[in-house]
């Protein structure tokens, strides 16, 4: 058995970590606010020096603001006609509610009652009274403090004790003026998880049994088990700040299911991404997405899935302050029996926005995307040797240029077409490039001993056209996909066209038989696009084909794949920023195209950013992003002749992990059996750190397509 001091020593130093990351928290509130996310005058004079955070660091915070906010304008606002009421914020840091609120006018009838560590209240303390701006809110004449209470003002007080310990809590409080009976807000931001759950839950009941007219609001994380949650926990078990209740309390339900149990009459738990969506205004989020360049989707939805704000009543007057419960599922998809295998792949490839194609039979360009390294302009070949995969450099005739969320797309003659992209979300990368292998270029086997062996030269041929007016607006996160016309399009001739491919003029007549078709994406401009364009392949020129039907919603980040010598477009995210499930075929006609919407029973999850391919009349997603569903996102497939659907979870456990499946790439393996490659993938999770798959997998889709 540990000795009793080396014990009070280990749990001094887990309390001096917590406390570490109040300092970390309210620097990155102050950089939320500093670029107009929320409106705090007051959070600066906490930090010595404004640090401006990544975007995804500040929509974070925003959000978690946003929450606690709404939270106890809800309390203050159904419980404005009572004659006392109180705020009681556990773990409260540095915190600056009480002095908005104060500064709004917030505040009549209402004492604020703020508890930490005594060292956080001692350092807060000294913070406020050596600070004008801070010092002005509280009474001229402050009351001496005593005991635990290191301010003491009129509707202001701070105490410095732990609330791990019931009866030093009913003792503090009780002697700094908290009245048990008067309806009470208790609020704990991150705080409670740093404990052992054994004394959160000690919290949790003495609160419930000493305020029996109380709210509680508690925003903590979840979901411990995926990739995202794997992550999120080894970054606090490095700062030594163990996140104890997600053992116990992984999920919305079973956070519901503990209040309940501790002695509150009602209980509501969103996460975020039910928050956010739900309960901030369309016209608040338009307003936050264009407070600096944003393009980090994947990982913004995935921070708001790993957290939640819920709310939990004593008392019929609290109780109208609850969140509103979430709509039931509005999608129950098909569950598979089988699970589909996942193998490693020999070969250290990652990175993530990449965009990748089939050069030839065991033959795949990997190009563009951002690694450890940054983003980079260089391009990678996979090759397939005997069923084993290696990795050659690639010599191109001319750069392509830094580029993410691009497409590289097979052209049925041989060869690819890389379009569109972006180098950072200010800046869409122009120009449209053909790719072939140079025909005097082999690469050797694998069991040569050729030093140049791994470098294989590639042929890129820009193609410029005379006319700027035609050219599609500049993109990325779109979709680009070989469809094909068998005959003549009614009513409709393809100009004579000008085009240039390394200064040689060039006059070609058009047929318009196969066509790059591009569609949606976005831009520094748009949130999402919904327009299509049509590049004829051999003649390399953009023309216009009548399209009949209503076109799909603005989209980008979704799939599209060839389908019946037309295209079959999936998910995406909409320009409200809400994953889509929506199966859309744009099917050749007589005349042109025509837009078809299929309804498939029962529906399939939304999901973006997500990779899809046709085998048959099968239509094969693999993974992406979706708002509530936990595990690694497998495999689902769409029966485009039936029209039903069925979801299948992935075999990862002999695969590296945590495994991320969004902004990777994916392709066929050209094996016998059916089989896809996935390669690169991962993100930047939140401020916990960034991951990035560090190789290839292959998954088996035999138990799925039988």
């Amino acid at each position: 058995m540990m000795p009793t001091t080396n014990r009070r020593k280990q749990k001094q130093g887990k309390d001096t970590a917590v406390q570490g990351t109040n300092d970390s928290s309210v620097v990155s509130k102050v950089s939320a606010a500093a670029r107009g996310y929320f409106h705090d005058h007051f959070i600066q004079h906490f930090v010595c020096k404004v640090s401006r955070r990544a975007p995804l660091i500040n929509r974070g915070y925003y959000v978690r603001w946003r929450a606690v906010d709404h939270c106890v304008r809800r309390f203050l606002h159904v419980t404005e006609n009572c004659p006392q009421r109180q705020i009681l914020s556990l773990g409260a840091g540095f915190d600056s509610l009480y002095f908005r609120l104060h500064a709004d006018g917030a505040l009549a009838s209402t004492v604020v009652f703020e508890v930490d560590f005594p060292d956080v209240a001692r350092r807060k303390a000294a913070l406020i009274t050596s600070n004008a701006s801070l010092r002005e809110t509280l009474d001229p004449q402050l009351s001496s403090p005593t005991g635990a209470v290191y301010v003491c003002s009129a509707q202001y007080r701070l105490l410095g004790l732990d609330i791990r310990e019931e009866s030093q809590v009913k003792e503090a409080l009780g002697s700094a003026g908290l009245d048990w009976a008067v309806p009470t807000l208790i609020l704990s931001e991150v705080v409670l998880t740093y404990m052992e759950t054994k004394w959160s839950d000690v919290v949790v009941s003495w609160a419930a049994k000493l305020l029996p007219h109380s709210l509680f609001v508690m925003y903590e994380q979840i979901r411990p088990c995926d990739p995202f949650g794997s992550i999120m926990q080894d970054h606090f078990n490095k700062l030594n700040s163990t996140l104890h209740a997600l053992r116990q309390y992984p999920d919305a339900a079973t956070q519901t299911r503990r209040f309940l149990d501790k002695g509150w009459e009602q209980c509501v738990c969103l996460d975020m991404n039910d928050f956010y969506l739900r309960l901030v205004p369309e016209e608040e989020r338009r307003r936050v997405d264009v407070l600096e360049p944003f393009d980090e989707y994947e990982e913004w939805h995935q921070k708001c899935s790993h957290y939640f704000i819920l709310t939990a009543s004593r008392g019929s007057c609290t109780a109208q302050a609850l969140l509103t419960n979430p709509p039931a599922a509005a999608v129950q998809p098909s569950q598979g029996v089988a699970v589909l295998g996942v193998s490693a792949v020999s070969v250290s490839v990652e990175g993530l926005g990449m965009a990748s194609a089939s050069l030839s039979p065991g033959r795949l360009l990997l190009t563009g995307g951002s690694s450890r390294g940054g983003r980079g302009a260089a391009s990678r070949l996979l090759l397939r040797d005997r069923g084993d995969w290696r990795s050659v450099s690639v010599e191109p005739s001319q750069d392509l240029g830094v580029r993410l969320y691009h497409t590289v797309t097979s052209l049925p003659g041989g060869g690819l077409v890389v379009y569109g992209g972006r180098s950072s979300p200010l800046n869409p990368i122009t120009g449209l490039f053909k790719i072939t292998l140079d025909p005097c270029d082999r690469p050797p086997p694998a069991e040569s001993e050729s030093e140049d062996r791994n470098v294989v030269k590639l042929c890129v041929e820009q193609m410029l056209f005379s006319d700027d007016s035609a050219l599609p607006p500049q993109r990325w996160r779109h979709t680009a996909t070989i469809i094909s016309h068998k005959g003549e399009v009614e009513g409709h001739s393809f100009p004579l066209s000008l085009l240039l491919i390394n200064n040689m003029s060039l006059f070609i007549f058009s047929t318009g038989e196969d066509f790059l078709f591009v569609f949606g994406g976005k831009n520094q401009c748009e949130a999402a696009l919904s327009d299509a364009h049509f590049l004829c392949v051999d003649q390399q020129h953009w023309t216009e084909i009548p399209v009949e039907g209503a076109a799909p919603a603005a989209r980008h980040s979704h799939s599209a794949s060839s389908y019946q010598g037309g295209v079959v477009v999936f998910g995406g995210l909409d320009r409200s920023s809400v994953p889509l499930g929506d199966v859309v075929l744009l099917r050749p006609t007589d005349g042109g195209f025509i837009w078809e919407r299929i309804e498939v029973q029962p529906p399939p999850v939304p999901r973006y950013s997500h990779s899809a391919h046709v085998i048959g009349d099968q239509l094969v997603l693999v993974g992406g992003v979706w708002l509530h569903s936990d595990g690694v996102p497998g495999v689902a497939i769409i029966d485009l002749a039936t029209r039903g659907s069925v979801e299948f979870r992935l075999d990862t456990t002999s695969v590296p992990w945590p495994l991320m499946l969004h902004s990777f790439c994916c392709e066929l393996t050209d094996s016998e059996e059916p089989e896809l490659i996935l390669i690169g993938g991962g993100g930047n999770c939140f401020s916990f750190g960034t991951h990035l798959n560090p190789q290839p997998v292959t998954v088996d889709l035999r138990p799925a397509l039988t």
